[in-house]
């Protein structure tokens, strides 16, 4: 019976130590060396400039790798992993027309251009633009559904960005 809880021991261990190389439960496939990312600010470049969105796409992101993987989030240069990019679109235009040929939803796009550097492994990295959108009704003042519309957008375009960047499916 000893024998048989040595060897179960042995699996366990072995296993652990093959895993810690660069998987996490969450999906993120992180190469083995990488030790720390850096998450640069997102300047924001369009056109209609919502004064928050900067600060809350670069914490959103810090904020996922920190929980989702292993690696140490840096806001200066110089990670193994690093990310840096700009907001390049935050637009506001008609997604909808009623039966009466008017506007009936609208849609609010925000665009991310994103430079992925890995050091560790240089072929995974990568330069690509993301984007994402909510609709609201026109009826409903723009002010008044703003927030919760950037949180769920912001929310999109960091989960494209950690999959993108660390989750190999």
């Amino acid at each position: 019976m000893k024998t048989r809880a040595i060897i179960n021991l042995l699996a366990v261990v072995l296993l652990t130590a093959a895993c810690s190389g660069g998987y996490s439960f969450t999906g993120a496939s992180i190469p083995p060396g990488a030790k720390t990312i850096s998450i640069a600010t997102f300047p924001n470049y369009a056109a209609t400039v919502n004064p928050q969105l900067s600060q809350k796409l670069t914490d959103e992101l810090m904020q996922m790798f920190s929980s989702q993987t292993p690696l140490d989030v840096m806001s200066s240069e110089g990670g193994d992993l690093q990310l840096e990019g700009e907001i390049t679109g935050y637009d506001t235009r008609a997604a909808a027309l009623s039966s009466a040929d008017e506007v009936s939803m609208n849609r609010l796009t925000v665009t991310i251009k994103v430079r992925f550097t890995n050091t560790v492994d240089p072929d995974a990295s990568f330069e690509q633009s993301f984007s994402r959108y909510r609709d609201y009704a026109a009826s409903r003042d723009f002010s008044s559904v703003e927030s919760s519309l950037v949180s769920e957008i912001v929310t999109e375009l960091c989960e494209d960005v950690f999959n993108k960047s660390v989750v190999n499916w």
